[in-house]
């Protein structure tokens, strides 16, 4: 995967940040419905837990979250999902578009551990319509994660 030219694009938050740290990435314009059928491709879900801390999961867009299971990575007795209302003063992004990358605030995240049977990953670009595919270790220039067994 060579370093794309991503100067004529406008930029979102997401890439910004992978850029300022010389991290490999494609961008990508998607189709919500053809998604579905990638194996690679992961969604950014944003939780609270018991202690009022929040955490962000990424898993893969055909499987949901084990709450019961992503609990347990991060140290919390329960966790639920933040309202959509919330997401976008929480966070910057709207429901639909949301990045692990470039956020307000940098929040615990987690990867599910099926990312690592792929070469590259892509998750949201920050934009509706826009996707990252980059490599576990691109992303690791970026953003601090651990991995974990957290979805069903």
């Amino acid at each position: 995967m060579a370093k794309s030219d991503h100067k004529k694009e406008m930029k979102t938050n997401a890439m910004r940040l992978l850029d300022s740290r010389n991290a490999v990435y494609t961008m990508h314009e998607y189709d919500p419905d053809e998604a579905k059928k990638q194996p690679n491709i992961f969604k950014t879900l944003v939780t609270v837990g018991k202690t009022k801390e929040h955490y962000v999961f990424v898993v893969p867009i055909n499987r949901e979250l084990d709450l019961k299971k992503a609990a347990k990575a991060v140290g919390e007795k329960n966790i639920e999902m933040i309202r959509e209302r919330e997401l976008l003063p929480l966070t910057g992004y709207v429901h639909g578009g949301c990045s692990p990358l470039g956020m307000k605030k940098f929040f615990t995240t987690t990867i599910d551990s099926s990312a690592k049977e792929h070469e590259t990953i892509m998750f949201s670009g920050g934009k509706i319509g826009k996707q990252i595919e980059t490599s576990l270790t691109e992303l690791a220039k970026v953003i601090v994660f651990s991995i974990e067994d957290i979805s069903k």
